[in-house]
């Protein structure tokens, strides 16, 4: 089988958040898709190993930024390569609340979600979402694809991710 074709399906590149107590977390996400229009629903992938999917769990709540091709891979490395378990990935990030729940202020827009249903897959949690607010915040950014981060950043994917490869 050559994985590699799996590369030519089109991801956009997200920071999913929500709230641990008081505390925002969150993480890198790829696999965000529109469920239904009405309502507005949607689905997100999330390892059951990251610290974000139980607090996900928890609140009945999650947010979703969409990055644009313009996001410093900074903020991507911290979102992806560390736990919120034992790093305060907000602390020097510009954050917009909304609904209650972290955004990214400098994304190009965002999403808030009230969990509506899971699915259990072996190793993610698919996440589903009803929309309750959605706001454009930078509508002059091109959304950051998955490819493009590949591509163009050069950007790896953490092990957790739904399209991580062992690069043996």
């Amino acid at each position: 089988m050559d994985i590699q074709t799996f590369f030519q399906l089109n991801y956009g590149v997200y920071i999913t958040s929500t709230l641990d107590g008081q505390r925002p977390v969150g993480c890198v996400t790829n696999s965000i898709m529109q469920i239904t229009a009405e309502p507005a629903t949607f689905a997100v992938s999330v390892s059951h190993d990251n610290y974000t999917h139980g607090c996900i769990e928890r609140t009945g709540r999650f947010a979703f930024s969409i990055l644009g091709e313009n996001t410093e891979p900074a903020l991507i490395g911290t979102f992806g390569f560390h736990s919120s378990r034992d790093t305060d990935k907000f602390r020097n990030v510009p954050v917009k609340t909304a609904a209650g729940l972290p955004v990214i202020a400098s994304a190009c827009g965002y999403v808030i979600c009230r969990l509506i249903g899971a699915l259990d897959a072996p190793t993610h949690t698919i996440f589903l979402g009803e929309a309750e607010e959605a706001e454009i915040l930078n509508g002059s950014q091109t959304p950051m694809t998955y490819s493009y981060y590949h591509r163009v950043i050069k950007g790896k994917a953490p092990k957790n991710a739904p399209t991580w490869q062992d690069e043996r």
